[in-house]
């Protein structure tokens, strides 16, 4: 990261420094007569000079208060113009010269620059300061010029740099959208890349194994003994489950694989008996063979109960929980039911979640074009209701 200028990281001292310099520079071309510094000056014009030069300092605060700076300094030239003229209590040695100080130059700087959302003001406050400098109500074609262009060049120096600094904000934030459109268009490339070798993965791993299950199946067949056929048979139900799981794993791939490596069908047993370990009396209710649902599918099926189970933990001390899987060739149901709490939920334990547990699982359970429903029960209790479908539809890819 580039570390700042010394100037940006010290605004304030530069501000001093500024000021101080402006004070030496207003106090000697005062006294030697360039702006309205008398020929015999009095106690009233040393007064003066002090005056202007605690005007003058009032360039510290520029950033902070610049209406103020210009204010100040507008009042000082506006007491030195009436005291010249008409009270006559000033005598200038050059009656046309501009009798504001050079700090006015910097002064207008500021309500241009750093009072953006109140540019109308500072337009205002400008137009005052400038009528002050050039009094036209005692004419003269070099003050009304110089004083002109002492207002005018501060805004005129402001507008350029605000106008910059857009410039270069403008031309960040398209270098920072460049850059992300970059990365999504390498995350699109490398997403239409995982597709196109799950595509041939696909193809080549399944044409393979499909030749193996052939062939196996032809062996049992053929066998003479009965050791040989029922290696065969082996081996050819173990070729198509690898077809099965192949085919859903591709799927999953060409959307959106998160990586889950949850046990499949048939974990459901090891989760009951975890919860009833922790004293949360639970039962579990399977109907139908195992076999029809894929390994993918019931993934996503622990993923809901794991899930139902840890939200009894949290928030239903003392529930009764009721888990119904029923295996169908249309479907897996998973049923996950919890009686009213006869506990208080402890506090620490059921603010531990992040409250996307349900969502997420919902968006797992619609991506393999399942339904997902979870809400209170009328007993008081608690119910999630999830139906998958025994194998993950074929998604065709859009590359």
């Amino acid at each position: 990261m580039t570390q700042a200028r010394w100037y940006r990281r010290h605004p304030v001292a530069v501000d001093v420094v500024l000021a101080v310099a402006f004070v030496l520079l207003d106090t000697g071309t005062t006294l030697i007569g360039a702006t309205w510094w008398p020929d015999q000056p009095g106690a009233l014009a040393w007064a003066m000079l002090g005056v202007q030069a605690l005007a003058c300092a009032s360039l510290a605060v520029r950033r902070i208060a610049p209406l103020t700076v210009v204010g100040v300094l507008g009042a000082f030239t506006l007491a030195v113009t009436l005291l010249i003229s008409p009270i006559g209590a000033l005598t200038p040695a050059h009656p046309g010269n501009v009798w504001a100080p050079f700090s006015t130059v910097l002064a207008a700087y500021g309500p241009i620059f750093y009072l953006r959302n109140r540019r109308m003001t500072a337009y205002v406050a400008l137009g005052a300061l400038t009528v002050v400098i050039m009094h036209p109500w005692d004419p003269s074609v070099t003050s009304m010029t110089v004083g002109l262009l002492r207002t005018a060049v501060g805004p005129l120096v402001a507008l350029y740099f605000v106008a910059r600094r857009r410039m270069l904000l403008a031309l960040v934030e398209r270098a920072e959208r460049a850059e992300r459109e970059q990365h999504l268009l390498a995350e699109r490339a490398r997403a239409e890349e995982r597709a196109r070798l799950a595509g041939d993965m696909h193809d080549v791993v399944t044409h393979r194994v499909s030749l193996m299950v052939l062939q196996a199946g032809a062996l049992r067949v053929t066998a003479r003994d009965e050791a040989t056929r029922q290696a065969a048979e082996d081996l050819r139900v173990t070729g198509c489950q690898a077809l099965d799981e192949l085919r859903d794993l591709v799927s999953i791939l060409r959307t959106a694989s998160d990586g889950d490596h949850t046990p499949s069908v048939g974990g459901f047993e090891d989760l009951v008996a975890e919860s009833i370990a922790v004293g949360i009396p639970t039962e579990l209710i399977q109907e139908g063979d195992p076999a029809l649902a894929s390994p993918v599918v019931g993934r996503i099926a622990y993923r809901v109960l794991r899930e139902a189970l840890t939200n009894v933990r949290k928030h239903a001390p003392g529930a009764r929980v009721t888990v119904r899987v029923a295996y169908e060739t249309e479907q897996l149901r998973l049923a996950v039911h919890n009686t009213s709490p006869t506990g208080t939920p402890a506090a620490a334990l059921a603010r531990s979640g992040s409250g996307m547990g349900i969502p997420q699982l919902r968006h797992h359970v619609e991506l393999v074009h399942g339904k997902l429903r979870a809400g209170p029960s009328p007993d008081g209790g608690f119910s999630i209701d999830a139906m998958l479908p025994p194998h993950v539809p074929h998604m065709e890819s859009t590359v």
